[in-house]
């Protein structure tokens, strides 16, 4: 994977993205140290809806990856716009923390960073937001939660962070003082400085004493704001050596983002503060990590700020007790094409380092390894006779097979990649046998790492499974065939044919770095159309297997991006609005095209389902039809409609010259309209306040219009909505918790099966939901025998978290399972993990997930949930499975 593809590309996307959504999102931030939890709960479901993704597996960017000093098995991962994830151990899975944070607040969604408390590891932190530009109009936050994430509570900052900003893999920038974990330590980006607590991140005040915010931008001359940021305060961390429980800890040193001053220490707990003497200069310093055994602070050096770029690097070793400094660095300064960022010690071993090199894009990241304090080195991987390489890994990505690409490289690059973007690498605390590493698409890892010392070979694999962090940009339902296609940043998108595994491979032949927009033929879903970003080559690809395959179309004179494209109800004609050039038609497979006439450059196209000759088109609140195949365009007479370009319309199947179109700004027309005469006109829906997309499902029993889905605010709530009569009534069926920020891009429903909705999000990847009173499975054979063992595994002063274990003991394997009990002393589950949930007063219904729905006999699922209100003292011992009751241990 060459520098400038795989994750570059999430910049240039989301920043088309949500500068669309920046101009539809209102309101200034509350004020500094306030607590700003999530609204109360509008309930309008006529059905409780369960919630998955469609699993890709990874997708993005995982800059941070932390694990719990005190407690085995506790661990999180940080992404730069998907959110935050705990690991759960029992699943190898991540359990994703951040679904609730809502539109008005959607540049939460990236953090920035992420810190567990080891003194009481029920307490986490993350600070969150996206963008310190305008493209991001709120301010960052710190999140807190006293139960691993379950539930947080906000202080929102003076001030913007950025977790999708130049330099969001260095850090970690938020600190728990492990003496007094009241007392936390926050670095600030845009010379914001560095910013305390002293009551467990519920206020903030700035560091005065702290003398530098840094001074370091990508690039100073950038007018958006997005590069020229200066980076700030990248990250801090404490000498444990220094301090006694239940006092601040005494030293302290800081990390800043200036070549000529990059660390500093403070000896008297944040009071003063001074630049480390005889410190390296002409680097940013991405990690300090410290051996408080050994008295050696670690640094790894790059000359720029990351994450994609990054030509020399160092790594030093500095000596706490007499201010040694030593470059401990596994190559000369001559021979590095790239800085360093990942570092980690082997707290079991203090002595063993490792690090990263994150910026060696070619021919592959590489990672070093010592067992002697950076002394003497090991490499991941060494050139032979080159171009031939030797591994000590072995790469085994079965589990998300896409991650070759479907590449066929030549030596010395390999597929699948070792990684990219590497600046997340941990070895778990008490396993030194086991290490994760982030990359700019997966989280990998290995519980082999000690042979690497033995020169055996050891394998790593993703370890990424529940870490969804794909931004959708388009998403498509066909009546036959694959039940999904998707258009997804960096990764250009999937054929799922089962939702929950892992596709064997994206779209290829072309790969697309983002696909932009994607279409079938309603009455032939076997053809499809998808178009998209590419660095060289055709920007628009067909199939007629329906996904499975592709052929590359030719391009139009000055197309510089994929734009939308509408596919014919037969398949016969396509009209294509490309970036770059003017509207274009053709028929058959993009062999040649002609300009459309009467349309502008830049409109949205979309097709009439039913009439093969009608084409559609919005751009700049105007209405544009075509009657020829997409040859010439009209405007219509319709008027009242969204000015602005924040549009997203569909026409419906099954009838002609029917649409539903979505969109608007605040300061503007905004709403959903709906047209019954091929565009000429549009009626507005009362009721519906803001709606940034609609799409179609099958209809509901004994109706005969399709489900309409749409991301919108009704009544003055956020959410999901659904109408299956045709718009005159609405319910949500999202709740507080599922949320997932931004939802603007695209929403479908499922026209095989009622109530089922595909929804795109950014950074979250495609969520699906299904009425829970329609899943499940036909549940246990009544012939069958159950044995359940609940377990509470931790406990805090108003909530607690629980395990389950659920067995077949009976001699018929299960298909679907449904297993009910009640508490007895009002608890409420808060969150629940590897299936679904209701919850009647004190009576629980937990349903499998789809993937833990077949149990054979004598085997085990198990799911987990936290809790609001003390546990019972007397456990629950009566539980029923599909209505029969089981053994209770």
């Amino acid at each position: 994977m060459r520098k400038d593809t795989p994750t570059v590309r999430r910049t240039r996307v989301l920043t088309a993205v949500l500068a669309l959504a920046a101009g539809l999102l209102a309101g200034g931030p509350p004020a500094l140290a306030a607590d700003a939890p999530a609204p109360a709960a509008v309930s309008k479901a006529a059905d409780t809806y369960t919630w998955r993704n469609a699993r890709i597996d990874g997708g993005g960017f995982v800059p941070g990856i932390v694990f719990n000093r005190s407690e085995p098995d506790l661990a999180y991962a940080r992404t730069d716009i998907g959110g935050a994830y705990r690991w759960q151990e029992s699943t190898r899975s991540w359990i994703p923390l951040l679904d609730s944070v809502g539109w008005d607040d959607w540049g939460h969604t990236g953090v920035v960073s992420i810190a567990s408390d080891s003194a009481d590891p029920d307490r986490v932190y993350a600070a969150v937001g996206t963008y310190t530009n305008d493209w991001d109009p709120g301010n960052g936050a710190v999140m807190r939660s006293a139960d691993r994430g379950a539930s947080w509570q906000k202080t929102p900052l003076p001030f913007k962070l950025g977790g999708n900003m130049p330099g969001r893999g260095m850090g970690e920038r938020l600190a728990v003082d492990p003496h007094d974990n009241d007392v936390l330590y926050l670095g600030a980006p845009s010379g914001h400085g560095l910013w305390r607590s002293t009551d467990a991140g519920v206020t903030w005040s700035q560091v005065t004493s702290f003398p530098n915010p840094g001074n370091y931008a990508e690039d100073p001359d950038d007018e958006s704001g997005y590069a020229s940021d200066n980076q700030g305060v990248v990250w801090v961390t404490f000498d444990e050596s220094t301090g006694t429980a239940g006092s601040p800890t005494r030293t302290v040193y800081v990390g800043v983002a200036d070549k000529e001053n990059a660390v500093y220490r403070s000896t008297d707990a944040g009071a003063t503060w001074e630049r480390l003497a005889g410190q390296p200069t002409g680097y940013l310093a991405h990690k300090g990590v410290l051996d408080a055994e050994n008295g050696h602070l670690y640094l790894a050096y790059s000359d720029t700020g990351g994450p994609y770029d990054g030509g020399k690097g160092r790594l030093y070793r500095y000596a706490t007790a007499t201010g040694t400094w030593t470059d401990i660095s596994p190559v000369a300064e001559a021979d590095t094409y790239f800085g360093f960022s990942g570092l980690t010690v082997d707290r079991q071993n203090p002595g063993t380092v490792m690090a990263t090199a994150y910026s060696s894009w070619w021919p592959d990241t590489q990672i070093f390894r010592s067992t002697d304090s950076g002394a003497t080195w090991t490499q991941a991987w060494r050139y032979t006779s080159y171009p031939e390489r030797e591994n000590r890994y072995v790469m085994d990505v079965s589990s998300s097979p896409w991650l070759t690409w479907g590449a066929n490289p030549s030596p010395p690059e390999q597929t699948p990649k070792l990684g990219w973007m590497t600046e997340a690498l941990e070895i778990d605390p008490f396993d030194p046998d086991r290490m994760m590493y982030g990359t700019g698409a997966t989280v990998y890892g290995t519980e082999e790492l000690t042979n690497w010392d033995d020169d055996t070979p050891f394998t790593i694999r993703p370890m990424v499974r529940g870490l969804e962090e794909t931004a959708v940009l388009d998403l498509a339902s066909p009546p036959s065939g694959a039940p999904l296609l998707s258009a997804l940043g960096d990764i250009g998108g999937f054929r799922h044919t089962d939702l929950t595994k892992v596709p064997s491979m994206m779209f290829t032949r072309p790969n697309f770095t983002s696909t932009t927009s994607l279409d079938f033929a309603e009455s032939d879903p076997d053809t499809v159309v998808r178009v998209g970003h590419v660095d060289s080559g055709p920007h628009v690809a067909f199939s007629t297997d329906n996904g499975a395959n592709w052929t590359a179309g030719t391009d139009l004179s000055g197309v510089s991006g994929g734009g939308t494209v509408a596919a014919s109800a037969d398949g016969g004609r396509f009209v294509w609005s490309p970036e770059g050039a003017g509207v274009h038609h053709t028929t058959g497979f993009g062999t040649s095209w002609s300009a459309s006439q009467g349309i502008p450059a830049g409109a949205v196209v979309e097709s009439d389902r039913e009439d093969p000759e009608t084409f559609y088109g919005f751009k700049s609140g105007r209405f544009y039809v075509s009657r020829d195949g997409g040859a010439t365009f009209e405007a219509s007479q319709a008027t009242g409609l969204p000015a602005g370009d924040s549009v997203r319309f569909k026409a419906l199947p099954g009838t002609a010259g029917e649409i539903w179109l979505a969109g608007g700004a605040s300061d503007g027309p905004y709403g959903l309209w709906h047209s019954t005469n091929f565009g000429e006109t549009f009626t507005k829906l009362p009721g519906v306040e803001e709606a940034d997309t609609v799409g179609f499902g099958k209809a509901a029993p004994g109706s005969s219009y399709q489900t309409l889905f749409t991301s919108a605010r009704i009544d003055g709530v956020r959410g999901i909505y659904r109408s299956t009569d045709a718009g005159a009534s609405w319910v949500r069926i999202n709740d507080d918790a599922h949320q997932w920020g931004w939802t603007g891009a695209a929403i479908t429903g499922d026209p095989r099966v009622f109530g089922r909705v595909y929804v795109a999000t950014n950074g979250r990847g495609v969520v699906y939901g299904d009425p829970t009173d329609t899943g499940g499975g036909p549940g246990p054979d009544p012939s069958g025998m159950c044995e359940v063992t609940y377990r509470v595994t931790n406990a805090w002063g108003d909530g607690f978290q629980a395990d389950v274990r659920l067995t077949n003991t009976g001699p018929t394997p299960w298909d679907g399972w449904s297993l009910t009990w009640s508490f007895t002393d009002g608890e409420r589950i808060t969150q629940l993990w590897n299936g679904a949930h209701t919850q009647a007063g004190p009576t629980v219904t937990v349903r499998n997930a789809d993937w833990n729905r077949a149990v054979a006999p004598g085997a085990t699922v198990a799911f987990g949930f936290t809790a609001s209100g003390p546990p019972a003292d007397t456990r629950p011992t009566a539980f029923t499975l599909g209505g029969q009751a089981c053994a209770a241990r």
